[in-house]
């Protein structure tokens, strides 16, 4: 029987270390419905070995790189694609060290198509040099960003049409996640959890400030962090929380993976997420939050506008604003009523339209339109 399935050379992020990019990586990899759709092949673009080293340079990532440039030449001459999916980076030092993998793509005339999983094109598109750069790296090609929101970064490079959208999905949680909001709503001490690394730029610091403010006005709550340690250290975080008088309402856990994460998930009240990171786009954990019925508040960096219906599902708040997130906090911690029915719109959107499979069905589509649509491609100037 010949084989009809069209090829596709997969080249990207795989954890370690473990964040956003990394995991969709993953759930594409390990697709059963796409590799039952096309032949696949996977090559991992990962150099770093942790979120510390990420755009640092050191002597094994470039030992890295070059195994990486060795495995992509060597599949560039042996096997034939009909597309190439790339998951690169938009700035700083991945960019460049993607850029290497563009060269040898566009060499063998491929079929590209770039999946955004951060964003800082448009803002480092000024300088002459990522200019010239950037137009060479985008003409005639296609790219996927996971939100409305985000095309603004690649507009200036890529013609409206030839920019997909494809909102990230996660799997079901692997137990029941099961109905307890009302048991919830009864309840007199509110928790509230934020999950993700340990980060400055993930608003860490700014919902500790929060916590100040809600403490100040009496409010019966905890505040449960959940995530790796990075460029905050526990024992800077311990050291915070202790002078503004937070020990007994405000506790860190470190990262926690599968059922351990579920718990905190299944057993908060409200999800808070301050976010100001400048590669933030569309925050899986925003995700899984709302697979457990839970409200969040956060804020209008990336694509989270596609995530959050403000007033809805959550609230968005300014960034770096301590106050008025102690002020949406406050609000829903006086308002059990509110909450639930956030949350059940939360757990509704999500079933809806951010789940795994419909992120795979999504993607296959956008990626066989590519494929048929390889001529005619342009780009803006």
């Amino acid at each position: 029987m010949i084989n009809t399935k069209k090829t596709i050379l997969f080249i990207l992020h795989l954890p370690p270390p473990i964040h956003g990019a990394s995991l969709i990586s993953t759930f594409i990899k390990e697709s059963k419905i796409i590799n039952q759709t096309f032949n696949a092949e996977y090559i991992n673009l990962t150099t770093a070995s942790s979120l510390n080293d990420i755009g640092k340079k050191n002597y094994n990532k470039l030992i890295t790189s070059i195994k990486l440039y060795y495995k992509t030449l060597k599949s560039l001459l042996t096997n034939k694609h009909d597309l190439t999916f790339l998951s690169i980076t938009s700035h700083g030092p991945g960019f460049y060290k993607d850029l290497i993998v563009v060269v040898m793509l566009k060499y063998f005339n491929k079929n590209i198509i770039y999946l955004f999983n951060n964003k800082g094109v448009l803002e480092n598109s000024y300088s002459f040099i990522n200019n010239y750069l950037y137009k060479f790296v985008f003409k005639n090609t296609k790219s996927i960003v996971n939100s409305k929101f985000l095309r603004f970064d690649i507009d200036k490079y890529v013609f409206h049409d030839n920019i997909y959208v494809c909102a990230n999905g996660i799997p079901l949680a692997n137990r029941e996640v099961e109905d307890n909001l009302e048991e919830k709503g009864e309840r007199n001490l509110v928790k509230l959890l934020f999950l993700s690394n340990m980060m400055i730029e993930k608003g860490v610091y700014v919902l500790l400030a929060a916590c100040e403010i809600l403490h100040r006005n009496g409010c019966n709550f905890e505040c449960h962090f959940v995530g790796d340690w990075s460029d905050i250290t526990k024992k800077e975080f311990n050291s915070k929380k202790n002078e503004a008088g937070l020990g007994h309402c405000v506790f860190a856990h470190g990262k926690k993976y599968g059922e351990e994460k579920y718990h905190y998930l299944h057993d908060s009240d409200l999800f808070v997420f301050p976010t100001y990171y400048h590669n933030e786009c569309f925050p899986l954990v925003l995700l899984e939050a709302m697979q457990f019925g839970l409200p969040i508040i956060s804020t209008n960096e990336g694509g989270i506008r596609d995530i959050i219906e403000d007033g809805k599902t959550g609230y968005l708040v300014e960034k770096k604003d301590a106050s008025s997130l102690a002020e949406k906090i406050e609000f829903l911690i006086k308002r059990p009523e509110i909450r639930r029915h956030m949350a059940l719109l939360a757990k509704k959107r999500f079933t809806e339209e951010f789940t795994l499979r419909i992120f795979e069905t999504n993607l296959i589509k956008i990626l066989n339109e590519a494929m048929r649509l390889r001529k005619d491609i342009n780009f803006n100037t």
